[in-house]
């Protein structure tokens, strides 16, 4: 024990610290803060210590309840004050999707490793800018495609990529929510073309594309249609935080779609589905896909995390399916439970991700999800939009077939 101790101890001294600042400080600022907070009670031997420098948020007193609660050394109004910070060495991106190019570009190019949340701004342009910028500057970036840390994705890929399905033939990818199925959900900037860019296409799908590569590798064209299903919603009368209510406002349009369903083709010859919906009532995050073999499946819920379904054998007809309980082997997990069967929640997964960003930091070698696989995303959802405008497929080096 005492061996132990100085072991920690040792670490713990050599370990550097590393000046750390979150910009926008909503729900998802909040996590990432978590999740730097957690990273070392899970990742000891982690080379770097994150420090809490600065949090920037508009919204007035945001920053100022942030510091108070996490213990941010400092607070600013405007991003740009964290970009000039000398102390800041990596940042987490975590404002609107409006904001993601400018402030991913800005903060590079001031030397600052990123952190930034998917879909990493409004278009594919904006995420190769972004990734650009990130690559001029040598700096490492991490995207906060946080499906694919869940321990029994990571296992499912494996199994894919070791034949042990057989040859894929085709996946179904489901992505329903309810988070704005309520008709007074406030018209946010997420709903606003201009400020959010795509709707579900971005919020959703862009996991989807993202679980899609992970699995079967590239996509070589796809076929799409979009609708909007709650077609007007109420102004909020102040700021918002989450998918906040606004009963009686004015009412104006929703400019993005809600829901969106895509064929796919890939470039293994593999075929997929992918549907993703943000007012979907009755489904609380039901996401998940089922991979298809010529000898075997694999299914994966996101609401039963830790839980694998696996038919593999020779049978091929009436072939049973069982149920893999994830442990210590797979993924990440033994960072968190001792022991198979326990679970890992939604946070877990992104302190995976703060891991794999940090390391990348402390290493200067990519761990986790890349600029590089954001732009494959954006790629895919820009032609989802086209596909759903022109009605036909479309290649994703940009032809209409």
């Amino acid at each position: 024990m005492d061996n132990d101790v100085t072991n920690d101890q040792a670490r713990e001294s050599d370990r550097r610290p590393l000046g750390v600042a979150v910009v926008g400080f909503g729900w998802m600022g909040r996590v990432h803060t978590q999740a730097y907070a957690r990273v070392l009670h899970h990742f000891p031997r982690l080379a770097v210590r994150p420090r809490l420098v600065t949090v920037a948020e508009e919204v007035p007193g945001r920053a100022e309840e942030a510091a108070g609660q996490y213990g941010f050394a400092g607070t600013a109004r405007d991003w740009r004050e964290v970009a000039a910070d000398p102390r800041v060495e990596a940042v987490s991106i975590t404002a609107p999707n409006f904001l993601h190019r400018e402030i991913g570009v800005a903060m590079a190019e001031a030397g600052k490793h990123i952190w930034i949340e998917k879909p990493v701004g409004l278009t594919a342009a904006d995420a190769r800018a972004v990734a650009d910028a990130a690559a001029a500057a040598g700096v490492q970036a991490t995207v906060g495609f946080n499906y694919r840390n869940a321990p029994a994705v990571e296992t499912a890929r494996a199994m894919i990529a070791a034949g042990e399905i057989g040859t894929v033939t085709h996946v179904r990818i489901r992505l329903f929510s309810d988070y704005a199925a309520h008709p007074e959900g406030a018209l946010t900037w997420r709903y606003e073309r201009e400020r959010g860019g795509s709707g579900v296409l971005g919020d959703l799908a862009s996991h989807g594309v993202d679980l899609a590569r992970f699995l079967l590798g590239d996509i070589a064209s796809l076929t799409a249609d979009t609708a909007v299903f709650v077609p007007e919603r109420a102004r909020p009368a102040g700021a918002t935080a989450g998918h906040t209510r606004a009963a009686g406002g004015e009412l104006a349009p929703v400019e993005n779609e809600d829901y969106v369903s895509c064929l796919l083709r890939f470039a293994s010859g593999a075929r997929g589905v992918l549907e993703a919906c943000r007012v979907s009532v009755g489904e609380q995050n039901n996401y998940g896909f089922e991979v298809h073999g010529t000898t075997g499946a694999v299914f994966w819920d996101f609401r039963r995390m830790g839980e694998l379904g696996v038919s593999r054998g020779t049978a091929y007809q009436d072939q049973p399916v069982a149920t893999v309980h994830v442990g210590p082997g797979h993924g990440e997990y033994a960072a968190f439970q001792p022991g198979a069967a326990s679970s890992m929640g939604y946070d877990d997964l992104k302190v995976v991700e703060a891991y794999r960003f940090l390391r990348s930091v402390a290493e200067r070698t990519p761990y986790g999800a890349t600029l590089q696989d954001a732009v494959h995303s954006a790629v895919a959802l820009d032609a989802m939009a086209r596909s759903a405008e022109s009605g036909g497929w479309v290649t994703l080096d940009g032809t209409t077939s």
